[in-house]
């Protein structure tokens, strides 16, 4: 296995998903579950980022292709997804576990477009299109595998934080990943829309 080519993806996709960045997300949204609901959620999440992830490396060009969709149609559509679920965040809607399923968190946003989103997606094909060895491509797995047992590690035992916080506590962080939430989707947005300009001068 290409040691260096494991490490640079790792490196990339890591710092693309940033599961620290993650917790206070999960955690907002899973915070009201019982302690079996939240580790459930974690580990279905990972599982679908990983399946949504490796779907997009084997077939994803041709996928994309099919039904004539850009990357940034993804990207923007992924925007317009966090920004519903940070608006539940920060109007409150989210706090009730009554009002979604385990299953739902765990499967949108989590699992996508939050861990396996745009930027780990393209990453990802961008990777697998410069492998040209059976050994490439076993680092490439390897390293995403390595990835979504990192996420699934924190996610797991981020539970802790939930019995410090307390209520009060996870209302609170519960706004504030709602912000963060907020400025991700905006962020997703304008690069879509700065994408699509940049395609449509070229393509002038």
């Amino acid at each position: 296995m290409d040691l260096k080519l494991f490490g640079e993806v790792f490196v990339t996709l890591l710092v693309i998903v940033d599961p620290p960045g993650m917790m206070p997300i999960f955690l907002a949204l899973t915070g009201p579950l019982a302690a079996r609901d939240r580790n459930r959620a974690a580990w279905q999440a990972v599982a679908l980022a990983l399946g949504v992830i490796v779907v997009f490396a084997v077939a994803g060009q041709t996928l994309l292709a099919y039904l004539h969709v850009d990357l940034p149609a993804l990207q923007a559509a992924g925007g317009l997804l966090l920004i519903l679920v940070a608006l539940e965040l920060l109007t409150g809607k989210a706090d009730d576990p009554t009002q979604q399923a385990t299953s739902n968190i765990a499967l949108v946003p989590l699992g996508t477009p939050l861990l396996a989103g745009p930027g780990a997606i393209v990453a990802t094909m961008l990777f697998v299109q410069q492998a040209d060895r059976a050994l490439d491509y076993g680092a490439i797995a390897a390293a995403i595998v390595a990835v979504m047992l990192t996420v699934w590690v924190v996610l797991r035992f981020s539970g802790g934080i939930v019995k410090i916080l307390r209520p009060g506590g996870i209302e609170v962080l519960t706004r504030i990943a709602g912000l963060l939430l907020a400025a991700i989707a905006v962020q997703l947005i304008a690069d879509a829309i700065a994408a699509f300009v940049t395609q449509y001068t070229s393509a002038t």
